[in-house]
């Protein structure tokens, strides 16, 4: 696969807090954005990246030569040498690209799709352009879009429709699959806006595919979640990271959960499922850990039910919600165990083993040599110890 990334653009509403650089150089955690992109491009059977640029664009140019080694894939350039808007842009990135369909992506936005999926839905639906879209809540900075007959993976694009706030409904996600020659037609501009010039009069024609992703996304274009990406980014990679890994002569997984699965609180618990914010990236890990493990199953302690905080049916509710969300990501959960105790000598505390001792009991085949834990803590570390199988820190 080419994969054009888009990384031209003047970046103004980011200017209070980034400077002199282009968007997709803008620092995250101490990296540059568009290192975040590249290492999420290696993850897939991408051969060739095409960098579509134009302001301020010796800062992208220098850090690619600098680092190319580091990549499996080849680079070239798509210059501007006078802004284009999006439409000029991606078509010159396009007339630089060998193979019939390629995929764009934003230079200010991670949407942690599968690539070689989205490609593969791209070119089954044979049509002109696919866009991914990102289910969302309590938006207004997006537009909605609004699907002809939607089915859970996505359907035809009906309408694009202008900012408003929006309970709930479907955003632009940034990344696009384009069939380069049926793609783009004659008679365009010099300069013009992919979304006026192509998508809306595409979608009014019935050629735009919409495909339903409903994986971590942000947009670093305004300053505050410029701001979440300086913790969020680093954290997806560690969990994609351990996702991705090979696991040979490991069958069972165990996991925690604050931490883990869902942010911890500070100094508070998830006492209901509002309280319940998934850890970015991870119902993705779940998917792809679920097929290389026989068991998955969670430990992990709930002090807040112990200190009268909330109750057991409130906890029920929150995994139930839970395991929705990860089945719906095609994840899996094959027993929950927890210890609302607040003694640290009961047994079944973490990181007592009286929790494991259960799950040996339920599935006999476990064994702790062949067993991992996941967890964020010293306390989980010490429970992968005192079971006798090996543990990985987040």
């Amino acid at each position: 696969m080419e994969v054009i990334i888009l990384a031209g653009g003047l970046g103004t509403r980011l200017r209070t807090v980034v400077k002199e650089v282009p968007k997709c150089m803008a620092p995250v955690n101490g990296k540059p954005f568009l290192q975040y992109l590249l290492n999420y491009l290696k993850r897939f059977d991408v051969s060739r990246v095409i960098l579509s640029v134009g302001y301020l664009r010796e800062a992208a140019m220098s850090w690619i030569e600098a680092n190319k080694g580091d990549y499996p894939f080849t680079f070239d350039f798509s210059i501007e040498t006078e802004p284009l808007g999006t439409g000029g842009g991606i078509r010159l990135a396009l007339s630089k690209a060998h193979t019939e369909n390629v995929l764009v992506v934003n230079g200010d936005t991670f949407f942690n799709v599968d690539l070689d999926d989205l490609m593969g839905q791209h070119l089954e639906g044979n049509s002109p352009i696919s866009i991914a879209l990102k289910p969302m809540r309590d938006f207004d900075r997006y537009g909605n879009v609004i699907l002809e007959k939607p089915s859970p993976i996505g359907g035809k694009v009906a309408e694009f429709k202008e900012k408003e706030p929006c309970v709930q409904g479907l955003v632009n996600g940034g990344i696009y699959a384009i069939n380069k020659e049926k793609g783009f037609p004659e008679g365009l501009p010099g300069k013009f806006s992919f979304e006026t010039g192509i998508l809306k009069p595409f979608a009014d024609e019935g050629k735009v595919r919409g495909l339903i992703h409903d994986d971590y996304f942000i947009d670093i274009g305004i300053p505050e979640d410029y701001g979440k990406a300086q913790k969020e980014l680093p954290e997806l990679e560690r969990i994609m990271e351990i996702a991705e890994a090979d696991y040979p002569g490991f069958d069972t997984l165990f996991l925690d959960r604050d931490g883990v699965i869902n942010r911890l609180r500070p100094g508070d618990y998830v006492r209901k499922w509002e309280d319940f914010e998934a850890m970015p990236g991870i119902m993705e890990a779940l998917s792809l850990l679920s097929g290389k493990f026989k068991h998955i199953i969670l430990v992990t302690n709930q002090r807040g039910i112990g200190k009268g905080l909330m109750d057991e049916s409130d906890l029920e509710t929150i995994h139930k919600r839970m395991v929705e969300e990860i089945e719906n990501h095609g994840g899996r959960l094959d027993k929950i165990y927890h210890c609302p105790a607040l003694d640290e000598s009961d047994l079944f505390r973490k990181p007592n083993t009286g929790m494991f001792s259960l799950a040996c009991k339920d599935f006999p085949d476990i064994s702790p040599e062949r067993s991992i834990m996941i967890g964020d803590s010293e306390s989980d570390m010490e429970f992968a110890r005192n079971c006798g199988m090996k543990g990985i820190r987040l």
